[in-house]
């Protein structure tokens, strides 16, 4: 088997923010950086940006055949993980899914969402600019997110304080797909 080196890719990705159904660039600008009024830079990450799709596929089965006869994509998980290095007020906002912020003179607060369970979540989008192919441009845009999993912040001695967290993947509509993903060929 050859090696086709300039296929390997290393490096970091820049992560984003939109809100659900933000203005997506067009695939011919994955060189260029999202437009600012659509998307926010949510800044350093630490431990890289993890992007997992966990496919499910039930077999069919018939009794006069041993083997499995096919199979059927019956679930799919979509999540995307991360650290986010910059623990302001604005990502913890993003983590959470929502709040209310306030500045003042000197100050600013956030306060999370506490409504009731049957509101419906603040799904946002999601984009990331990284590494593909040939040393040129990978973009991932997951376009209804929500974050799902615990969100730690630890203050110690030693480490830095992250925003660790997981966010899940969702249906959009049946013409829409979860994701997309675009490569610069030149």
């Amino acid at each position: 088997m050859s090696v086709t080196t300039t296929n390997l890719i290393l490096g970091p990705a820049t992560l984003y923010q939109g809100t659900f159904g933000a203005t997506e660039p067009a695939d011919t600008a994955v060189n260029s950086t999202p437009q600012a009024s659509a998307w926010t830079d949510m800044g350093g990450t630490q431990d890289g940006v993890t992007l997992s799709v966990d496919q499910t596929y039930t077999a069919l089965e018939v009794d006069q055949v041993v083997d499995r006869v096919g199979s059927r994509l019956t679930k799919r998980e979509l999540t995307l993980e991360t650290s986010l290095a910059e623990s302001t007020l604005e990502n913890l906002s993003v983590v959470l899914n929502g709040g209310t912020a306030a500045t003042g003179a000197g100050y600013k607060s956030y306060e999370p969402l506490f409504a009731s369970s049957a509101t419906q979540p603040n799904y946002t989008a999601l984009l990331f600019d990284g590494w593909g192919a040939n040393s040129f441009r990978r973009r991932v845009i997951l376009r209804r997110t929500l974050s799902t999993d615990a969100v730690a912040m630890a203050y110690t001695k030693d480490k830095q304080t992250l925003f660790k967290t997981k966010f899940s993947g969702h249906y959009v509509t049946s013409s829409i797909a979860p994701f997309h993903v675009v490569e610069a060929t030149s």
